[in-house]
């Protein structure tokens, strides 16, 4: 490395983020990239370490010690061109994606880890504005077919690739607006919309790859027309089905799946600035988010953001630990207490971290009228038995908090069934769509499966990771070989 004792010198530092009182005031991006002198600080704080694990923790191994190294040096085409080498839209990965690649950093062992991914971010942002992200189409085409059914970062990622395979790619989305769960399942002030999202999908337009909206295959269009058209078929329509919770007045007025929420928020924003009404208003309501995880904090930041008159947000596990513990080694993901960026806005606005740990829903008390009032709740406690933890409810802890609005953000159970019956396509255990990582083959002949909807919901990076893999495969089964990596 250009520093070898650059971890020994420089500490670590995140670049600042909009003030949270202030940011809550609208819908734009909220983080910020540091100066270029202190991102070559951070850069340099990669150390000469052997044996990169952070490439191991990396689903699309991006070559991370490498472009480290390279922004150390001031060097940031070569950092860009190392970036896209594995990743085709770091712009997204470098926002949302929770960098398992910082949890193995072999820095990470005894000191807080590299900061990589602001730096991932701030290498391809610089790119875009110095205008070296160009359309780069194939020079030849093959002549072949190919319908990508989603347009997650799975579908895109797997158009991407064949597209640059020489192969004609139609990428088809039931919904208005390309982008899947980039578009729609993560609020504008953590992925904008029209200067990131829709920036790329031009990029892949002028490229070659066809998008068409509103067309719901297995509705809209039939799944045998589908096979009749195209030469082969990748599916990556997610895990979109959400998780219930089954407890007495779950009919009542005012609950509603976190998606619902977002989705209605985002697609309102874009529209109309909010001025069509289209959404669910948290304004003056008093809010509950069941479920942690990324969507329970953009319900969280969505339900600030309208103005809600208290927010809490129900976690059925304990508080993790401020560090790792001893069963949760290094490389390992750390299990740790996280602050994100819902928590310290709501932390700003009400003065307390919204999070209640070890709680669980016993039932949704409603009003004549049929709209839900308050939520009854116990706190339960984790005990082993016979080697498992089990939970056990804490008698006398019952109580009742008052709520307008519910949202339900526990996770997803799979793909819808429409497609999946249309195609006739076995299903695993989980109701995923059956097909081999590596080989990424449904049960049809011709059609792969990639991201969510193969296997289970994850994270964004591992739909990049699958859509790319599904495209090699792909590629293989229409050439007889292929050179996508």
């Amino acid at each position: 490395m250009g520093k070898p004792t650059g971890f020994m010198e420089y500490p670590r530092e995140l670049p600042a983020s909009r003030q949270p009182l202030l940011r809550v005031l609208d819908w734009n991006e909220f983080h910020d990239h540091m100066p270029s002198d202190g991102l070559r600080k951070q850069g340099a704080r990669c150390m000469d370490c052997g044996v990169p694990f952070c490439h191991s923790a990396c689903p699309v191994n991006n070559l991370i010690p490498e472009w480290n190294d390279l922004i150390y040096k001031n060097q940031w085409h070569e950092a860009y061109i190392r970036l896209i080498k594995t990743n085709n839209f770091p712009e997204f990965t470098g926002r949302v994606c929770p960098a398992p690649c910082e949890g193995s950093c072999v820095l990470g062992i005894n000191e807080p880890p590299v900061t990589i991914k602001s730096i991932e971010a701030a290498i391809i942002d610089h790119a875009w504005q110095q205008g070296w992200v160009l359309p780069n189409p194939p020079q030849q085409r093959t002549g072949k077919k190919v319908a990508v059914v989603g347009s997650g970062p799975a579908g895109l990622a797997a158009a991407d690739q064949l597209n640059k395979a020489g192969h004609l790619v139609t990428v088809f989305e039931r919904s208005d607006r390309i982008g899947g769960l980039l578009m729609y399942g993560i609020p504008n002030m953590k992925l904008d919309k029209q200067a990131v999202v829709n920036r790329r999908v031009k990029l892949m337009e002028q490229e070659g790859v066809k998008f068409v909206t509103n067309t719901h295959i297995g509705r809209d269009i039939d799944a045998s027309e589908l096979l009749n058209q195209f030469d082969a078929i990748v599916l990556a329509v997610g895990a979109t089905k959400p998780r219930d919770l089954s407890a007495p007045g779950r009919q009542l007025k005012g609950i509603h799946f976190a998606m619902e929420f977002l989705h209605g928020n985002t697609r309102s924003l874009l529209d109309s600035q909010h001025k069509d009404g289209h959404f669910i208003s948290a304004n003056d309501k008093n809010v509950i988010v069941i479920g942690g995880g990324d969507t329970g904090t953009d319900c969280i930041g969505t339900s600030l953001r309208h103005g809600c008159k208290s927010l809490v947000n129900f976690e059925l596990l304990d508080q993790p630990p401020v560090a790792r513990a001893a069963d949760n080694p290094w490389p390992q993901w750390p299990k740790i207490f996280r602050v994100d960026y819902g928590h310290e806005e709501a932390s700003a606005r009400f003065g307390q971290d919204p999070r209640a740990y070890a709680i669980t829903t016993k039932e949704f008390l409603g009003d004549d009228q049929g709209h839900l009032r308050a939520v009854k709740t116990v706190r339960v406690q984790w005990v082993k038995n016979n080697g498992k933890m089990v939970m056990q409810e804490v008698p006398g802890s019952e109580r009742e908090w008052p709520a307008d609005l519910i949202f339900l953000a526990m996770g997803f159970l799979g793909p819808e069934e429409t497609l999946g019956k249309a195609m006739q396509l076995e299903t695993d255990a989980r109701s995923n769509f059956k097909a081999d990582y590596g080989r990424f083959a449904t049960s049809l002949e011709g059609v792969f499966a990639a991201g969510d909807c193969r296997r289970g919901q994850s994270l964004v990076v591992w739909a990049i990771n699958e859509g790319r893999g599904a495209a090699r495969e792909c590629d293989r089964f229409l050439m007889g070989h292929t050179n996508l990596p």
